[in-house]
This record gives structure tokens, sequence and C-alpha cells, in this order.
């Protein structure tokens, strides 16, 4: 039976998993500096082992209500594409192998934009855990970054438009 390793973390109770390979370290969560325009699941910058990394909150990202972070909140540096990227989760504390076969399609259930960072859903015990692409949900983070400065500039989205007499 093939196995692979995920880091297991939590976001409004809900496990998720992404494949260790992915993740460079697991960190408490000092100090978020906030940025100017940034997209709204972007809480700001972290300073980690000597690189400013943005930090995606999890909790706004899968559209879930903000949550203040705690002791318990951690900071997983996640790698793609020759980047590094920080995403605040509630919890983090499990490292399991997970074997292929527990893995399954999310089906009919996850539909829209949740299902597209989705991989399948791991059945491990009495647990139920999203399996997530990293590479995916980064991609979609890409797209939604870059279509913010071209809002504002045009004033979408901030309930105001430029007129010229």
């Amino acid at each position: 039976m093939t196995t692979d390793n995920y880091i297991l973390f939590t976001v409004a109770g809900t496990s998720y998993a992404l494949p260790s390979q992915d993740v460079a370290h697991v960190e408490m969560v000092d100090q978020v500096t906030r940025v100017p325009n940034a997209p709204a699941f972007v809480d700001g910058v972290v300073f980690s082992r000597g690189q400013v990394v943005p930090a995606i909150n999890m909790r706004a990202r899968f559209g879930f209500e903000r949550a203040a972070l705690d002791v318990s909140s951690r900071l997983l540096v996640v790698q793609s594409k020759g980047r590094s990227v920080g995403l605040l989760v509630d919890s983090c504390r499990e490292f399991m192998n997970v074997p292929q076969s527990s893995i399954h399609p999310p089906g009919e259930a996850l539909s829209g934009l949740s299902a597209q960072y989705v991989d399948g859903m791991a059945s491990v015990g009495n647990r139920l855990i999203v399996v997530l692409s990293l590479e995916r949900l980064l991609g979609s983070t890409e797209h939604a970054v870059a279509t913010r400065p071209r809002e504002q500039a045009s004033g979408e989205g901030h309930g105001y438009t430029e007129t010229r007499n």
C-alpha cells in the first residue's frame, strides 16, 4: 500500500492536509505587518527566517469568519514556483502518513471555487480530512492578487465611480 506524507492543520474546526514536500516549515505567529491595497484574505507580511513572506489568512481565504491569532495559531510557510508564502491557520500539530487508497475525489458535494483547490477527501479512522492542492490554491490566490490593482484603478468595488465634466 502506497502512502504519502502530509502536514495537517485546522481552519474553523475542519482538518486540512498539504503534502509535506510543499511545506518548508511551521512556526508560531509573532506579528503580521499590514500592507496597503492587499486582497481581503492577505493579512500582510511576516518576517520568517530572514525573508519577508506574504501572510494569507486561510479563514478569510475559505470564506470563514476571521478569528484573532492566539497561542495555537501557526504560520505554514509553503514553497511554490520558487517563492515562499505564509498560510495563517488556527493550529498545526500533525504529520501523517495517508494511504493513497483513503483519498477520494471531492465529488459532487463540493463545487465552484472551493472545489478548484481540493485534491480530495481523506478518510482516516473516524476523521475526514480535506486534501488541498497547493499549486491550485496559490494559483487562484495569484489571480485574485493580479486583478486587484485593476479593480482599484477603475474604482470598482469601492462604492464610487469617476466622472468627468
